[in-house]
């Protein structure tokens, strides 16, 4: 990899760029001896983390990243979980010298699951948020209507209308509209199959690290079932149904998941 190309820091969260290449674009924020490697859901990009990471108080060293065809690194298309995973392992490799706390969201989740399953030595805890965990039916009929959707995501009034869906909050939206305009169909489709056709890798139950498992009480089913049969796959796992949240938790209540996240961490 390349070394810095670009140094960017904003007012209110301090971000800096640390990587623009061709793969991913990635940002840094803090300087602590220990690395949080923060995972953003499908649709949005790493600005979503922004409201929990200036709740954080201990002084970790955070690597945001955003995922392939999302946001700044839209030029990159999400092929695959497997492809994404490969370039999050050189993230971590370059920027840490010890293993990592990973925390994901959604498509971020099941990509932090995959993680610390195929790369324990990598990973030393991970926090599970709202992941999907069991395959979706009818997964071909559920793609055939999004392909026809997929050119909604480019329409503002479309995208304002989904942000509300999606709690993303006002000082958020200009990050959500630009992302939303340039997530292509191909990306579209394939992080949305790979998200419902995800399955608990079985080398799972064996991470030798902690795991905290969080969903939210008024999420679908599916995912309050998925945070189950995730915390019951893993021993030393710790499961908590968020009350009062949707499929949102980091931007419906940040300040009370970073505490939560600063006091499983201790």
């Amino acid at each position: 990899m390349s070394g810095l190309i670009e140094t960017r820091t904003t007012e209110q969260y301090g971000w800096s760029v640390i990587r623009d290449e061709p793969s991913l674009h990635v940002e840094l924020r803090g300087g602590g001896e220990s690395t949080m490697l923060l995972l953003h859901g499908g649709g949005v990009g790493g600005w979503m983390w922004n409201p929990f990471a200036g709740h954080l108080t201990s002084k970790y060293q955070l690597l945001v990243p955003d995922l392939p065809g999302h946001d700044r690194s839209a030029a990159v298309p999400y092929v695959s979980h497997d492809e994404t995973l490969a370039k999050l392992v050189a993230i971590i490799q370059e920027h840490a010298s010890e293993p990592v706390v990973v925390v994901g969201f959604s498509l971020g989740a099941q990509l932090a699951v995959l993680l610390a399953a195929r790369f324990p030595e990598l990973v030393r805890s991970v926090a599970v948020i709202s992941a999907q965990a069991k395959p979706t039916r009818f997964q071909s009929a559920t793609l055939s209507m999004l392909r026809v959707a997929a050119p909604l995501a480019k329409n503002e009034r479309f995208a304002r209308l989904q942000a509300k869906e999606l709690f993303i909050p006002d000082s958020l939206i200009d990050d959500y509209l630009r992302t939303s305009r340039g997530i292509s169909a191909e990306t579209l489709l394939a992080s949305v199959g790979e998200n419902m056709r995800f399955a608990v890798p079985t080398r799972w139950a064996s991470f030798p690290g902690r795991s905290l498992i969080l969903a939210g009480d008024k999420e679908r089913p599916v995912m309050k079932a998925s945070a189950s049969y995730l915390a019951s796959s893993h021993a030393r796992s710790e499961l908590e149904i968020v009350e009062g949240c949707g499929h949102g938790i980091p931007l419906q209540r940040p300040e009370w998941l970073a505490n939560r996240l600063e006091a499983w961490m201790r």
